[in-house]
């Protein structure tokens, strides 16, 4: 699904409300059958960490620690042995399709395309039934931000994940089977997207 509206349309307000950053000053908000609205700070910090994975524009990795220990990051508070935490990691890094080659380099070693990856695959470690995505192409050449999005497809299809997009992109949008159109605070337009773009795209070397 990709939530689409101009600056100031309240996107980032929606994604934080549903990524559990936030909570609704009115209205309910359930997830996993719970009322979002009702729950304490730390109820929701245990939500984020076991049912969310978080993508952002800027990647926010850190640049001088490896890639397998950059998406290690989120399993260190969660009581998980270190060889459990490089198990989930590495099988993490493969979703996200990073060759293995490169889970060694430290992540300012990286390209773009890649540091996204590592990203998502972050995203993807705590095995979380729902992913946000904010901008993720928004930093990102078109060839290597479809790249990203056939990632996104593929967790979709293969892996049965919800992903929502949060994008302002409208080529980007349509990569999602659903587009809900924000404007001021309101849902103006929710639909199927009917011409899907599929990224037919399955050598994932990254440029």
């Amino acid at each position: 699904m990709a939530i689409m509206g101009p600056s100031g349309s309240g996107k980032s307000t929606l994604m934080h409300i549903i990524g559990c950053l936030d909570t609704p000053t009115s209205g309910e908000y359930f997830l996993d059958n719970k009322d979002i609205s009702k729950l304490s700070d730390n109820e929701l910090a245990d939500i984020r960490m076991k049912k969310i994975g978080f993508v952002f524009q800027s990647f926010n990795l850190l640049p001088r620690a490896t890639v397998l220990r950059n998406v290690m990051l989120p399993l260190v508070y969660a009581g998980i042995s270190k060889e459990e935490r490089e198990n989930q990691a590495r099988e993490a890094l493969r979703g996200a399709t990073l060759p293995e080659d490169f889970w060694n380099h430290y992540s300012n070693q990286l390209s773009g395309g890649m540091m996204q990856r590592v990203a998502i695959a972050r995203a993807l470690v705590n095995n979380p039934m729902l992913v946000l995505a904010d901008e993720p192409t928004g930093n990102l050449d078109t060839k290597t931000g479809e790249m990203v999005l056939d990632t996104f497809q593929r967790l979709h299809q293969e892996q049965g994940r919800t992903i929502v997009l949060i994008t302002h992109e409208p080529y980007v949008a349509e990569h999602a089977e659903r587009i809900i159109n924000i404007r001021d605070g309101s849902i103006v337009e929710d639909g199927k997207v009917k011409n899907r773009r599929v990224i037919n795209n399955h050598n994932h070397n990254a440029k």
